[in-house]
């Protein structure tokens, strides 16, 4: 990088950062930038709007220019220049917005910025968010009920000998002791972490609130981090796949039993995923499919046993690979196993690009006597749908 360079990014984050990159710390709440030492302007940010439009803003008054960027945000408002003030402060006004929780940073002169004014983050695989919820929608609001905890939990892996993370929902009242649960593993997507689901996919909130309206028996939720060494960066193959299996088996599965009151067997056992989740999911529970009696798979399928047309030119829809099928055939043409399966069910966008991936998966599971539900949803390869997927799938387990 050369000095120029590095001195206009310098310059842009003076002003949103707590320390000078040269020389010492500041004070706590000290501004930078031009007058050095007087109060920065009052503001807040995000600012949510009665119309559920929301206001970002940012102080950074030596920066050339301020973009916002986001997930699920729409694609007309991001990547767009924002409008900078006398004050310094820039801000950018998006239209009204589906209720829901969203994803966003700032890039400051092509610097990714977090929102220094907001205190809610949400981690991706590579990357922290900073996080704002628009409310709107009943099921995944923070509403006045009893409610659980969500707790990052460090074990060891002695499949990949290293310490790992996960998340873990206990319901209301368990922290009170007493009694047994049944237990239900939530596996995140290829660019997500295992704080995603209960960040940005309010997966602790969308439970209290079913179990408040006693449309879900209460439940440990597992969250657990998908990446190993060989799936950073969203890898799907088998080999890929095997390495997380052998941590998901041999390591976060007797934790959770050794350390939480489940009820562990079959019957009070669960598992579903979203996207890379959910091939990793069906790798986990089908050739276990004796210690599962729930499996879900949201926006995905076998995408590692995947042939045929990958490519956005290719003709013809993608198909199974025959070889996923003969490796597994004995559990697919297993009628015991599927006595005890009380629910395998699909959920796909209509414009999700893994469509053609679902279907296939949930015609190969029908040629071999299951019954897999399959939903058809709107919308595309989003957390709107993931949320959704959750509060639909969650009351239908260990009933």
């Amino acid at each position: 990088m050369n000095q120029r360079r590095t001195a206009r990014i310098a310059a842009a984050l003076m002003g949103v950062s707590a320390f000078c990159l040269i020389g010492a710390p500041l004070a706590l709440g000290q501004a930078v930038g031009p007058g050095r030492g007087a109060p920065a302007p009052a503001f807040v940010s995000p600012e949510v709007l009665s119309d559920r439009r929301v206001v970002f803003r940012i102080f950074a008054p030596r920066a050339d220019e301020v973009r916002l960027v986001g997930t699920d945000i729409p694609r007309n408002m991001q990547g767009i220049p924002m409008t900078k003030a006398d004050t310094g402060v820039w801000e950018l006004t998006s239209e009204a917005l589906p209720p829901g929780a969203y994803r966003y940073n700032f890039n400051v002169n092509g610097v990714a910025v977090i929102d220094p004014r907001n205190p809610a983050t949400s981690q991706s695989n590579n990357n922290t968010w900073s996080l704002v919820y628009v409310p709107g929608s009943e099921f995944m609001e923070t509403r006045d009920v009893s409610h659980g905890a969500v707790a990052a939990v460090t074990y060891y892996s002695t499949a990949l000998q290293k310490f790992r993370r996960m998340h873990v929902y206990t319901p209301p009242g368990y922290d009170l002791g007493g009694g047994r649960f049944p237990v239900f593993y939530l596996l995140h997507g290829a660019g997500d972490s295992d704080d995603s689901w209960s960040s940005v996919g309010r997966a602790g909130f969308i439970l209290d609130n079913l179990i408040a309206a006693k449309k879900s028996v209460p439940m440990i939720v597992v969250m657990p981090a998908g990446h190993t060494s060989q799936t950073t960066g969203g890898g799907r193959g088998q080999g890929a796949a095997d390495d997380f299996v052998q941590d998901f088996v041999k390591d976060i599965m007797p934790h959770v039993e050794k350390n939480y009151r489940v009820i562990a067997d079959r019957a009070h056992r669960a598992i579903a995923g979203l996207s890379m989740g959910g091939s990793q999911t069906l790798n986990i529970a089908i050739p276990r499919l004796e210690e599962f009696a729930c499996v879900g798979v949201f926006s995905s399928g076998l995408l590692g046993a995947i042939g045929g047309g990958r490519g956005p030119a290719a003709a013809s829809p993608p198909s199974l690979d025959p070889a996923w099928e003969q490796q597994h055939l004995a559990v697919l043409d297993d009628r015991a196993m599927k006595k005890g399966l009380k629910v395998l069910w699909f959920a796909t966008g209509s414009e999700d690009r893994l469509l053609p991936v679902s279907k296939a998966t949930v015609e190969l599971f029908e040629k071999h006597g299951f019954a897999p539900v399959f939903h058809e949803s709107p919308g595309g390869h989003t957390w709107a749908n993931w949320r959704d997927y959750l509060n639909e799938f969650a009351p239908q387990l260990f009933r």
